[in-house]
């Protein structure tokens, strides 16, 4: 069985839709790590509404912080601070898809960051969205993965930018699974119908 990391190059760029395409083309199951505010309706309920198979177990947060900020803020907020060593991988006989939080960069206290949760067995899907130095953080994120000597793809998400996926192609020599279209909006049946496409390249 694997384990799929989904990081993104920023905040908002499509981690959660992401999740829920791979989690549903695998049947996987789904852990969202640390979930920082949105509490009643955070990344782990969005990907329960997305996916429709009866098979994937959505596992508990290690961390629920109240405050849509940085990790390592919203835990001051609450007055805790994030202890990487209770952040424990649930046990489990199926795949397992991990959704972190931002960006691999992204602080959880003053020494670790997400890149700090990620195993050298795990498989990692960055999730790419096109802006103003998209590229920069895009090729900034796969070199720090690459030299961690990990397994790693990408899929962009949003409108087509040729120029833009074409360049981090070739620059960082990464495998492309796919690219999301700027939908109109993602339910059970979009989501399924993204699964079935990327399935067989996953």
């Amino acid at each position: 069985m694997k384990t799929y990391f989904i990081t993104g190059i920023s905040t908002e760029v499509g981690k959660t839709i992401v999740s829920a395409i791979v989690t549903e083309a695998l049947e996987a199951d789904y852990w969202k790590p640390i979930q920082a505010g949105e509490l009643d309706n955070g990344d782990a309920h969005k990907v329960r509404r997305f996916i429709s198979n009866s098979k994937t177990i959505i596992h508990p947060n290690s961390y629920a912080l109240n405050t849509p900020m940085s990790p390592h803020a919203s835990a001051e907020i609450d007055g805790i601070i994030i202890d990487i060593d209770k952040i424990k991988s649930p046990k489990t006989n199926n795949h397992l898809v991990i959704e972190g939080a931002g960006g691999i960069l992204v602080p959880l206290n003053n020494t670790n960051t997400i890149l700090d949760l990620i195993k050298p067995n795990y498989k990692i899907i960055v999730v790419s969205r096109h802006y103003l130095g998209s590229i920069n953080h895009t090729l900034l994120t796969l070199k720090i993965l690459q030299e961690k000597g990990l397994d790693i793809a990408v899929i962009f998400s949003g409108d087509a930018h040729p120029t833009t996926e074409q360049i981090i192609e070739k620059m960082a020599n990464v495998r492309v699974i796919g690219r999301i279209e700027e939908e109109p909006y993602f339910d059970q049946n979009v989501i399924k119908e993204y699964a079935d496409k990327f399935r067989d390249n996953l």
